[in-house]
């Protein structure tokens, strides 16, 4: 039962209708109300109105509301309506779950009696019990509260209440006058301190968030509403620290709820502190343990680097969701890292089974298969790509890269010099511009576009390998071996910089000959980390959430 009343005290010395009630998701509304709201109605015509009312209270007490219902009814026709009994009838409707009919009530409460301060509240109640089914309840519950203030401004509970509902629709600085109009006392408490601090920290306030997190923190009864309110203010990911702290105290009172140790995982994730976010996220998967968790998991060991383990939760993720395309996805993702390209290449091919239209899916099918027999198989998947994707340069380019990895430079050129008008592919598509005029003897034009792609990249070690060719078969040895030398030092197992190299000492009878053949001896056994080099050039992006 998520509405507890505490009313309907009936007092020998004047005849008032006194309660309060709380609602499940705000355990301190009682303490903010400061006990009672009272309501003055009719005087009673003799002691048979006194105990009817009091008969009515013990029924409503006791969860008896059929007979609360029907002692109303008796006792309204007895006594004739008012709004006390119309106050009464919503409050049965309300604890029956019946929205309309306890709305009405109360309303006409109201228009019998313009400042019956306890059926405003009431009313203002119900409409925040009925926010998940009523799009504009609580819109309807601020414009309650604000006319209970514009006739008794210092009321606690319409203050807390409406400080609140500004808190969750974003407006801080409204929420804190509210708050500021409370009992000194009361704005003390833990439960008006969550508030505030959460306020500050939507409004950007480093300083006072952090005063009043350490006030809040110092409250020996803060709950867990209580925290989900500090929460309110920091769920743009900017107040992480706030975050982790609270989360942290109130762990140490208690287990924290599943939804909220997946927030503390992710906090500690945001904030660089991965170990501990795996060990958040991994006491919440032993607990509930699911594809989304999984996931997290996989996610924040990515971060990490340790591939290995992220593919083992994305593993267990495709035992526990083998039809999930974006799971299969990710699992070759992480399987690139490895340079296990043909592991890879089925799990791309698994995700374009399950999701044909999805532009990353086709897009990192077709990076895959540029390493296929016949890298021309890459092409209608950067298409479909290009499809749902018209205006990414990055489509274009790994088109031109397929046709060119498959020897067709015709079908190559046009997508290669669509890619060179964009910025972030011009390096690259100029690249490949000069080793297609090379591949054709076309050596005036290959210049250019290798000097253009070091331009923008100076330390491009593909572009300066390829420049070094270029200087081999103008027979211009010295530069070559510059430009061999200056990409061998950016990297030295670089395949091609290493092949060149061993063609340049052949063809000049160097010494070194024999040993740098060693050399590419070796590198060929490690031929995968020139794959790794092209599809970092293709550019397959991280994977993504089921």
């Amino acid at each position: 039962m998520t509405w507890i009343f505490r009313l309907l005290q009936y007092l020998l010395t004047a005849v008032l209708i006194q309660w309060a009630c709380r609602l499940a998701f705000l355990p301190t509304l009682v303490l903010l109300c400061l006990g009672v709201v009272c309501a003055q109605v009719r005087p009673p015509e003799d002691s048979a109105r006194e105990r009817a009312i009091m008969e009515i209270q013990t029924s409503i007490n006791q969860g008896n509301l059929p007979a609360a219902r029907e002692q109303l009814r008796a006792s309204a026709k007895q006594f004739g309506r008012d709004a006390g009994f119309d106050n009464l009838a919503g409050i049965i409707e309300a604890q029956e779950h019946n929205y309309s009919a306890a709305e009405a009530d109360f309303k006409r409460a109201i228009q019998r009696q313009r400042h019956f301060t306890a059926a405003y509240l009431n009313l203002a109640r119900l409409y925040q019990e009925n926010s998940s089914t009523d799009s504009q309840a609580s819109k309807k519950a601020l414009l309650v509260y604000d006319t209970v203030l514009s006739y008794e401004l210092s009321d606690a509970e319409a203050n807390y209440q409406s400080a609140l509902l500004l808190l969750e629709a974003g407006k801080y600085q409204a929420s804190l006058l509210r708050v500021s109009r409370l009992p000194r006392i009361t704005r003390g408490s833990a439960q008006a301190l969550s508030i505030s601090c959460a306020d500050y920290a939507g409004l950007g306030d480093r300083k006072s968030t952090l005063s009043e997190l350490a006030r809040f923190l110092e409250s020996p009864d803060f709950s867990e509403a209580d925290v989900r309110q500090v929460l309110l203010g920091t769920h743009t990911g900017k107040h992480d620290d706030v975050t982790i702290a609270v989360l942290e105290a109130l762990a140490k009172r208690e287990q924290l709820p599943p939804d909220l140790e997946h927030s503390l995982g992710l906090a500690y994730e945001r904030s660089g502190k991965f170990d501990e976010a795996r060990s958040s996220l991994e006491k919440l998967a032993v607990e509930h343990l699911s594809v989304p968790s999984l996931f997290d998991l996989a996610r924040v060991a990515y971060e990490q680097k340790d591939y290995k383990g992220a593919l083992g939760y994305l593993a267990h993720s495709r035992d526990l969701k083998p039809d999930s395309a974006s799971v299969h996805y990710s699992f070759g993702v992480v399987c690139l890292d490895l340079e296990l390209i043909a592991e890879a290449r089925n799990s791309f091919e698994k995700a374009v089974k399950l999701d044909p239209e999805n532009g990353s899916y086709n897009y990192a099918l077709g990076a895959t298969s540029l390493f296929s027999h016949d890298p021309e198989e890459a092409v209608p998947y950067f298409q479909q790509y290009l499809k749902h994707n018209p205006q990414d340069p990055r489509g274009k380019l790994a088109v031109g890269i397929a046709f060119f990895r498959a020897k067709d430079y015709d079908d190559a050129a046009p997508w290669l010099y669509q890619a060179a008008q964009h910025p972030e592919t011009a390096a690259t598509a100029h690249y490949y511009l000069g080793s297609l005029a090379l591949q054709n003897g076309h050596l005036d034009e290959a210049l250019p576009q290798l000097q253009t792609a070091l331009s923008a990249r100076p330390d491009y070690t593909d572009a300066l390998a390829e420049l070094a060719q270029y200087y081999l078969v103008r027979r211009n040895y010295s530069d070559a071996e510059k430009q061999l030398q200056h990409a061998l030092n950016l990297n030295p197992d670089h395949m091609a910089a290493n092949f060149y190299l061993l063609s340049l000492y052949a063809r000049t009878r160097d010494p070194r000959r024999d040993t740098q053949s060693k050399r590419y001896d070796e590198l060929q056994k490690l031929r995968e980390a020139k794959s790794q080099e092209l599809l970092r050039m293709v550019e397959v992006r991280p994977f993504e959430a089921p």
